[in-house]
């Protein structure tokens, strides 16, 4: 009986379907963290073993099994030792009756890249994490997964033949990966198989593309929101100063059939596109800029100044309201959405003839969001003031048009491991985005120039930190590796979930 239900098992195991079994045979893979499946066997526990290194007989590979995990299920995630190198696998059965039945050895490659190198690109961590222990943190300057003991896991490869560092990388709601590369927006599985990519028609630019920028979301209702450019002419008043007028390029147009003259700027747009990559909604602010005191903005020759610089928005599905961030003129806007008007502008005020603008809670400011309390909270730059911290600020919107922002909480990110040798040059701070965790602490990464990703809680107190390196082989140093942003996958469930996630090619 005994050696009938082996031979059963065994016929049972060997003719599954191919699909069953994963990693497939051969595959060259770009992370560590693995989902393993192959076929179920009723009444069976299983175990996972897999050797490093390529071997093909029964004797090699047990003696250089480095990983073995048992399990109720047939579909297991695994950690392996290291990248850049070769690996054997195989599933062993157990029925109640302790009868064990071998699986086939199968093999698979990780492949590896400079920036999953520690010896070269490392994050180290300064503050161990006790609560968020089993989160994962993604880096877009490195294209690269750590867990939160600062060793890789999983690493973006090239897309479309590009191997530059994307922008906004982040898990989705969909449990899938977005991000922005080579002027287009991209969604891909953990595969990096490309589920989705942006038309860049030009519908909303009126040009050849659009100009993607910034920051990329899948949104709760599947579809996709980003931030583009757009190019626009504006009327320039008749007061403009002449050498202006006469002088030679492009900023300046004259219609002769109007006999006008014309200034040509490029503002920034917000585009939804659903699944088959088809606008269904699209704002630029030139209505809004023309009609706020962002008019009065202007160089000293009279020229518009309006370089804003849109650098993220946050959008309350719920709450129908859109958040865009202006950086270079340090205020938020208010969108009511679809209809495309503004509810409210957070900022400082420009008045005519003046070029200063009043002081605000926050400058040059990123990623503004709604937290799950109705604040609206943002990493604030703080370009504004050379000898200050950049901060995290939780403001309090106006419930009446007599009331003003108000400011409810602020951390100054004056924290461990910042490097204070080097002068705060507020020319180059730029990047840095902030989310609301479960517990309502804040991760945060500062990007640009200090490198440090940190979660802070609400009676702020560090509960994690690390710094982003490289090292520098001419100087023998390790200095800071620029990130624009990070993002956080907050528990080891939502990171199988998007392993094991069905939209696998």
């Amino acid at each position: 009986m005994y050696k009938f239900f082996t031979a059963l098992a065994f016929f049972i195991i060997s003719h599954q379907a191919v699909a069953q079994i994963l990693p497939k045979e051969g595959s060259k893979l770009h992370y560590r963290l693995i989902g393993f499946s192959f076929p179920e066997v009723k009444n069976n526990s299983y175990t996972l073993q897999i050797a490093t290194g390529n071997y093909n007989t029964e004797d090699s590979f047990k003696k250089n099994i480095s990983v073995s995990i048992n399990s109720k299920k047939n579909k297991i995630v695994a950690e392996v030792p290291s990248f850049g190198r070769q690996y054997t696998w195989r599933a062993v059965y157990r029925n109640n009756n302790s009868i064990v039945t071998e699986g086939n050895l199968n093999h698979f490659s990780i492949n590896t890249i400079p920036l999953v190198d520690s010896g070269n690109t490392r994050l180290r961590v300064i503050k161990s994490a006790e609560k968020y222990k089993d989160a994962y943190i993604f880096l877009d300057g490195t294209k690269t997964l750590y867990d939160m003991k600062g060793k890789p896991v999983w690493s973006l490869p090239d897309v479309d033949g590009v191997g530059a560092a994307p922008r906004d990388l982040k898990l989705t709601p969909q449990k899938t990966i977005t991000f922005l590369l080579d002027n287009h927006a991209y969604e891909v599985n953990y595969n990096a198989d490309i589920l989705w990519k942006s038309p860049n028609d030009g519908k909303v630019s009126g040009k050849m593309g659009e100009g993607y920028n910034h920051e990329f979301t899948r949104l709760n209702n599947g579809h996709y929101m980003v931030l583009g450019k757009k190019q626009v002419l504006w009327e320039l008043p008749p007061s403009i100063d002449s050498s202006v007028l006469n002088a030679p390029g492009e900023i300046v147009i004259y219609d002769s059939s109007s006999k006008k003259y014309y200034q040509k700027m490029e503002l920034g747009t917000v585009i939804e596109y659903d699944t088959a990559g088809n606008v269904v909604w699209s704002w630029d602010p030139s209505e809004y800029l023309k009609g706020s005191d962002l008019y009065y903005r202007r160089t000293l020759e009279g020229l518009f100044d309006l370089d804003v610089h849109e650098n993220s928005f946050f959008f309350d599905e719920h709450a129908k309201t859109i958040y865009v961030s202006f950086r270079d003129v340090s205020r938020i806007i208010k969108i009511q959405y679809p209809q495309g008007n503004v509810l409210n502008s957070y900022g400082g005020a420009y008045k005519p003839g003046d070029r200063e603008v009043e002081k605000s809670l926050f400058c040059h400011q990123h990623s503004c969001r709604r937290s799950k309390d109705g604040y609206l909270y943002l990493f604030n730059n703080n370009g504004c003031n050379s000898k200050e911290h950049p901060k995290v600020i939780m403001m309090k919107e106006p419930s009446t048009p007599k009331d003003r922002l108000k400011k409810i909480w602020e951390y100054d990110c004056n924290v461990p491991g910042m490097d204070e040798k080097n002068p705060i040059d507020p020319v180059f701070m730029a990047g840095g985005n902030v989310l609301e965790l479960p517990d309502h602490s804040i991760f945060t990464s500062m990007c640009v120039m200090y490198g440090n990703v940190f979660i802070v809680s609400p009676d702020k107190k560090i509960l994690w930190n690390a710094i982003s390196e490289i090292w520098v082989p001419a100087k023998k140093k390790w200095k800071v590796q620029a990130n624009y942003r990070a993002s956080i996958i907050i528990n080891r469930k939502e990171l199988e979930d998007l392993i094991w996630n069905e939209k696998q090619k």
